[in-house]
């Protein structure tokens, strides 16, 4: 029997795996046959945690399961992608559900001991709720519209963490209403907000974000743990003590522990262990004057994929093992008991296993430059246009005739911006009609969608075993008709 070759959970696979039966497909289906897997069931084989970050392979960076079939095209989930395109229509996300749960498992692998909360920022739907629960991990919303849409699809508030920069009165309400296990108080002025809502009789349990001044990131956009941006308490400025201070003197707000957020899109451990020790160092003060041993230890998320063959990408392995040795060695040597860690990862669970499918809807030579038009852009994926990443799309579901070509791929919206992916190589004859999959799409694509030219949200499709089912249906002209009121 052949031997899985282990994989960095945070990048992708690095040479094909085992094969592994799919269950019978339900009436109507989309199905494919039996296909060899790149990965085994979720649950079965080795962790992801120990192996190298991602390859150059021209599939790396997609989900585990993807696989040939025929006619160049890519299966997903043992789901062609033209299949899906030519069911759902197109844009389409594709979210491999096995690829979800399994990067949950590795994370409670990773981190046996402590807390893992999904960052539902990154994309949330009833599904993913469902997903997320089953896999034990726990929940960070930002809004009372993510808590409301995870208790409502059965998550237990208890499990959920509440964040946000400026939480309205309706956000404190609802967190209290539903019983929110945590709040992460941002600024002095939630203090005394919440402390006056909590009912009589009750406690709230709070932590308290500090501002660790450190630079992480893979965009200035996404660096926040430095005191020149919006969120949490500068340690510097003694903005965090002061804050902590005022928390404990409320006897509603119970204070469990401290909450970092570096920034997005970190593939090094280094800034984690500098966090780690910076906190460490202010638990020590909170003792040292309050007489208070927090147990509880945020550290947010950030956990950096790789979008294209041979980027970098944060080892899990190596995170976890050097993020427990820091902690101990730096409470050891200030006398304080370990606190209960915690983790936040969202891009990491969900990015890696999205797919996005675009169709092509002109191709615009004009001088030295190809332009590749499809019919998304940044009304479904802003980022490009936010951050300047770049993804590696790819023509399927034909045989191509020609040598690839730099083309600049681009989307329908009326903004010299809405630039998908600028000088990659796709097929000298690629024409209009063809089919262009995305991968590494899961995570602040469709969250951070929009209503741009009124175009309407693709919708999320889920691949397993070879079935295909809707989980949002796409938003139709009717949708947006009925929100608008009229004269």
């Amino acid at each position: 029997m052949s031997h899985p070759t282990p994989l960095n959970p945070l990048g992708n696979r690095t040479l094909p795996r085992a094969v592994r039966e799919t269950t019978a497909p339900a009436a109507g289906a989309v199905t494919a046959p039996p296909r060899t897997a790149l990965r085994p069931p979720a649950g079965d084989g080795p962790a992801r945690g120990d192996g190298p970050l991602s390859d150059d392979g021209p599939l790396s960076v997609w989900p585990g399961s993807t696989t040939p079939a025929g006619h160049d095209d890519l299966a997903v989930g043992g789901v062609p992608l033209t299949e899906v395109a030519d069911r759902f229509g197109t844009p389409s996300y594709v979210l491999d559900e096995d690829e979800i749960r399994h990067r949950c498992r590795a994370y409670l692998r990773a981190f046996p001991e402590a807390e893992v909360y999904y960052a539902a920022k990154a994309f949330l739907c009833r599904a993913m709720v469902h997903w997320v629960r089953e896999e034990g991990l726990g929940l960070d919303v930002c809004s009372a519209g993510e808590l409301e849409l995870a208790v409502t699809a059965g998550f237990p508030p208890e499990r959920m963490v509440l964040h946000g920069n400026a939480k309205s009165p309706a956000d404190l309400r609802a967190a209290l209403r539903l019983g929110v296990g945590r709040i992460a108080l941002d600024n002095t002025s939630e203090i005394a907000r919440l402390a006056a809502a909590v009912p009589a009789g009750t406690r709230q349990k709070v932590l308290i974000r500090v501002v660790p001044g450190i630079a992480a990131g893979g965009h200035a956009k996404i660096r926040t743990g430095t005191d020149d941006q919006k969120f949490g308490l500068s340690i510097a400025d003694g903005s965090a003590q002061h804050a902590i201070a005022r928390v404990l003197s409320q006897p509603r707000l119970e204070l469990v522990g401290l909450h970092c957020h570096l920034g997005s899109q970190i593939t090094t451990v280094k800034p984690y262990l500098s966090a780690v020790r910076r906190l460490i160092g202010l638990l020590a003060r909170i003792r040292e004057q309050h007489g208070v041993t927090l147990p509880e230890l945020d550290l947010g998320g950030g956990h950096g994929v790789a979008y294209r063959p041979g980027e970098p990408a944060l080892d899990l392995a190596a995170l976890a093992a050097r993020v427990r040795a820091e902690l101990a060695r730096g409470c050891a040597a200030a006398g304080l008991p370990v606190p209960r860690l915690a983790v936040e990862p969202g891009r990491a669970v969900v990015g890696p296993a999205g797919v996005v499918l675009y169709r092509v809807l002109s191709v615009k030579r004009t001088g030295a430059h190809t332009f590749v038009a499809v019919d998304g852009g940044m009304s479904d994926n802003p980022r490009p246009a936010l951050y300047g990443v770049r993804y590696a799309p790819r023509l399927v579901g034909r045989d191509a005739a020609a040598a690839t070509e730099p083309v600049t791929v681009v989307g329908r919206h009326c903004e010299a911006g809405d630039v998908l992916a600028a000088d990659v190589p796709l097929p000298a004859d690629v024409r209009p009609g063809d089919l262009l999959a995305v991968p590494v799409a899961g995570a602040y694509q469709l969250s951070m969608a929009s209503g741009y030219n009124l175009v309407g949200r693709p919708p999320v499709v889920a691949v397993t075993g070879g079935r295909a089912r809707l989980l949002v249906r796409r938003e139709s002209l009717a949708d947006m008709q009925e929100r608008d009121i009229g004269l």
